[in-house]
Parts: C-alpha cells; sequence; structure tokens
C-alpha cells in the first residue's frame, strides 16, 4: 500500500496539466484552501479527535507531500451505483469525498470544531460507507461543471455548512497540548457564511478521462 501511495504521490506531482478541464468523478486530488495562500492542504489521518465526536481528523496541513492529502471523488451516499468515472462533476451536485489512506468519507454533523467552534469536520465510516453527512453540494463561481482551475465552495448537504479554513485558526501547543499530532495544522469547520474562508480549489491530482 505504501508503495502504491508513493507512486501515486509522483504521479500527482506531475499532473498539473490541462487545468482548464472538468474536474470528473473517480478521481484522486489534493484539495487547497485559497485564503491561506493555497499553501495548506485537506488531510486525514488514521487518529481520532480528542474531543468533540472522536471522529478521524481532517485538518489542513501545508504538507503537500503528504499521502495523507489523497481524496478519491464519489457520488452522493444514496446513489445504488457508483457514479461513472471520468464523467464531468456539474456544479451543484452532490459528492463524497473518501480519503484514499482510511477509507473514511469527509463529514461535518452538529459538534462544534475544537478552536473555534464552528462545525466540526471528520473523518467518517467503513471503507467508504457512510451517511448523508458525507455528501456535499459543488458550488461555483459561474459555468455548468467544476473546472480544475477554478476556486469552489462545498456545502454539506445536511448541515447547510460550507467546508472551510482559516489560516488564523491553527492547532498549537497551547491549544493541542505538548506532543499534538496536528500541531501547525489548520483547523478544518464547517462554516456558516458564504467568504473567502469557504473557497477551495484543485490544486493537483489524478484526474480521470473518458
Amino acid at each position: 500500500m505504501k508503495l502504491f501511495l508513493s507512486s501515486l504521490l509522483l504521479l500527482v506531482a506531475t499532473a498539473r496539466a490541462d487545468e482548464d478541464k472538468p474536474v470528473t468523478c473517480g478521481s484522486v486530488v489534493k484539495l487547497t484552501h485559497i485564503e491561506s495562500g493555497s499553501k495548506n492542504y485537506l488531510f486525514s489521518e488514521n487518529k481520532n479527535l480528542g474531543s468533540g465526536s472522536g471522529q478521524q481528523i481532517v485538518t489542513w496541513n501545508s504538507d503537500r507531500t503528504s499521502s495523507g492529502t489523497l481524496w478519491r471523488l464519489r457520488g452522493e451516499n444514496d446513489l445504488p451505483e457508483e457514479c461513472d468515472p471520468g464523467e464531468p462533476i456539474k456544479c451543484g451536485s452532490k459528492i463524497r469525498f473518501t480519503h484514499l489512506e482510511t477509507k473514511r468519507n469527509l463529514h461535518t454533523h452538529g459538534i462544534q470544531s475544537p478552536i473555534s467552534r464552528q462545525q466540526e469536520i471528520s473523518g467518517y465510516g467503513n471503507d467508504g460507507n457512510g451517511d448523508a453527512g458525507d455528501d456535499w453540494t459543488v458550488e461555483c463561481h459561474a459555468g455548468k461543471l467544476w473546472m480544475r482551475d477554478q476556486p469552489v465552495r462545498f456545502i454539506n448537504a445536511s448541515t447547510g455548512r460550507y467546508l472551510g479554513g482559516s489560516a488564523s485558526v491553527k492547532f498549537t501547543q497551547q491549544n493541542c497540548g505538548h506532543g499534538c499530532p496536528i500541531l501547525n495544522h489548520l483547523e478544518a469547520f464547517g462554516r456558516k457564511q458564504k467568504d473567502d474562508f469557504s473557497k477551495i480549489k484543485v490544486e493537483m491530482g489524478i484526474l480521470l478521462n473518458k
């Protein structure tokens, strides 16, 4: 598995062309947070939150080489079949983000996030199977398709909160303790407002084409 992820990371690092093409179902991507300078990537690992739900940690991490920043794009939770690989993702459609290493889905629910007291973001489910809290609607600024070179927002279909982060909301020794496993990561949170803190872009990835 480690060899596979290392090879995939190498491919991801070199797959930055064709940015004017749509993002597609089944692709594996790294998502970057624009407000923090596009230097932090949506991240998870097989460790659990020490508060709140106790579910798997999700943060924004500046280590762009980490395999923990790889997410697979899938159709919404209640579909009887997976979406067609290579099918362009339409603006307004519901998708899931499944963490490639741990097979848990990007998730939110009505629990406060640990630092900013907004809504907690976590990894949830088993082997890619979760619930409606894993569904995110793609909100585009313009056009009909989610394009690789365009910032978008993701609003949770269950809670109505936007996936977000902030350069000023960071895990430190003061709020996370000594030996904190996510020291200097940014908190990922669900946000009420539609603003710069919720603008996200595909930085790189293996994007499938038909």
